[in-house]
């Protein structure tokens, strides 16, 4: 099966969507299977993969506030590379121009909305919360939902990562095909990485001793991962016990997150570390990892943490929420500092080894990226089956 993928929200520089896809390439590729990437770049060029599957960029104006991503308005040289290609499966994931351009293409291939994130909550809700309850927010801006369930309708299938998407557009009336949570490659990570010597270091560097309390975060400096959040959080256990914290990421939030540190030299911003055998060390060294973004509609990055047998601190909203078992984590009111903090200092009065015990044993039925994969395939190869017994598609 071939699968091309008009993904807007693919960026080299980084982020859950780019590590989920470019991972997809070589699952997909392990199973006969090749899947090709056209994403928007500032030049035409082709990234060819090791075993099967590419990335095509193409030539496309940038995104406005943020430059690490494009927008495709342009339909012919997309219909273009789709006319060469010719896949089985066409996926898209962004509700703008681009899901109206793989709609109006007119070959053979099924149309896959693959839905990454909801754009009411990730925006609107967080834009305005302090102003109107999320229900008011919700019919103010009805008229998405409208639009998107008329864009969706241009599709064969409507596919969700996780169950926690799936529930937010149910409750607004939008319709869901199948639900497909992600999984992550389990392979890198590992409790047996744990390297005390490291979290000694670590520790050190945020100018604590060894027996304080290291703390983990991984993401985007942006405004939508909520670090000022845990920032605050941990600033405030800081005066009741020896806590520090590492966020390892960049982004257009930096200058604001470094002002928002201030002084406090146990609070540390460190660059991303794109080795994945160093990070998953760095996260099975760490005490516990902390997230803020309650919109998300799958944790990649806290499955990884927990992957690596850490403990979990996350908000509870969004796709987080549903792996932070209490035996191995604890769960704060989104966007709460106070919250926040006070589920850190749940998670300090534990048992430190039943703790970590509980999240070891855990760490082995995180879902892999080979399980999502092939319950993908098999959803596309029902909904291609399904199509050939019926009349053509009409065009969008």
């Amino acid at each position: 099966m071939r699968i091309v993928d008009v993904n807007e929200i693919y960026s080299p520089t980084g982020g859950g969507v780019r590590t989920y896809i470019d991972r997809k390439i070589e699952v997909l590729a392990g199973m006969g299977h090749e899947l090709i990437v056209l994403a928007p770049g500032r030049e035409d060029r082709i990234e060819e993969r090791p075993g099967g599957g590419a990335v095509h960029y193409i030539k496309a104006a940038g995104m406005p506030f943020d430059a690490n991503y494009g927008l495709f308005w342009d339909a012919e040289p997309l219909h273009r590379r789709l006319d060469a290609l010719d896949p089985d499966v066409v996926e898209n994931c962004s509700p703008w121009k681009s899901a109206w351009i793989v709609a109006q293409w007119r070959g053979r291939a099924i149309r896959s909305y693959f839905m990454h994130n909801d754009n009411l909550e990730a925006y609107p809700k967080r834009w305005f919360k302090q102003l109107a309850s999320g229900k008011r927010i919700e019919r103010a801006f009805s008229w998405y939902d409208r639009y998107l369930g008329h864009c969706l309708d241009q599709f064969d299938t409507v596919v969700t990562n996780g169950p926690s998407l799936t529930r937010q557009l149910a409750a607004r009336g939008v319709h869901v095909d199948a639900t497909m949570p992600l999984g992550i490659e389990r392979a890198h990570f590992s409790p047996d990485l744990r390297d005390e010597s490291l979290r000694t270091a670590l520790l050190q560097q945020c100018g604590l001793p060894p027996h304080a309390h290291l703390l983990l975060g991984v993401g985007r400096h942006h405004p939508e991962k909520r670090w000022p959040t845990v920032i605050d959080a941990v600033q405030c256990v800081g005066a009741q016990a020896p806590v520090g914290l590492v966020i390892l990421g960049q982004g257009m939030d930096t200058k604001t997150l470094e002002r928002h540190i201030g002084d406090n030299p146990h609070i540390r911003l460190f660059k991303p570390v794109y080795d994945r055998r160093r990070l998953a060390t760095i996260m099975a060294s760490a005490d516990a990892y902390i997230h803020g973004c309650g919109t998300e509609t799958f944790g990649l990055v806290p499955a990884e943490a927990l992957a690596s047998g850490t403990p979990l601190i996350v908000p509870n909203g969004g796709g987080t929420a549903e792996i932070a078992d209490p035996r191995y984590a604890e769960v704060y009111e989104q966007r709460d500092a106070r919250s926040c903090a006070d589920a850190i200092l749940r998670l300090l009065a534990r048992d430190r080894p039943m703790l970590r015990r509980a999240a070891l044993v855990a760490s082995s039925r995180v879902r892999t990226d080979e399980e999502h994969a092939a319950d993908l395939v098999a959803h596309y190869a029902a909904v291609i089956a399904a199509k050939a017994g019926q009349p053509a598609r009409r065009s969008a």
